[in-house]
């Protein structure tokens, strides 16, 4: 069973200010809650091939993986992938205009479990839910809280 979550929030900044925020890698930990660290593995800046490495925490566990730049277009989307464990994941981020100086964001995550996790995909998929949108809500008060300067 694949999983594909998608999750989206409207921020009441502009778009290159927000995608450019949530572009950077060493943001993520900032407004990720899962995320614990993210190293580049490829020099800097973000381009298509660009390789990361994240150490996050998911349902208790503590997971490394490495995310690959599938795509890249500054101000409207990022895809990275990984290949590796049991489960092969996508995400991509998307930004585009809300209104008057807002930004909408998407955030979607997508992969083929295997093994084991084939059998937990649709709790997985839940609780990804929920972790998605507790992040773009964090993500949000950043920006609205006024504790991100424009």
């Amino acid at each position: 069973m694949a999983v594909d979550v998608l999750t989206e929030v409207v921020i009441d900044r502009p778009v290159e200010v927000v995608a450019a925020y949530a572009a950077d890698p060493g943001r993520a930990p900032e407004w990720y809650k899962s995320i614990e660290s993210v190293t580049w593995e490829t020099p800097p800046p973000l381009r298509i091939g660009s390789r990361l490495g994240f150490v996050a925490r998911f349902l208790g566990r503590r997971l490394s993986y490495t995310y690959e730049v599938r795509d890249y277009v500054p101000g409207e989307r990022l895809v990275m992938a990984t290949a590796e464990g049991p489960f092969p994941m996508e995400t991509t981020y998307t930004w585009s205009a809300s209104g008057h100086g807002a930004t909408r964001m998407t955030l979607r995550n997508r992969g083929e479990p295997a093994g084991f996790s084939k059998v937990t995909a649709p709790a997985m998929a839940a609780a990804m839910r929920r972790a998605n949108q507790k992040d773009l809500a964090n993500l949000r008060s950043i920006f609205e809280g006024g504790r991100h300067r424009s």
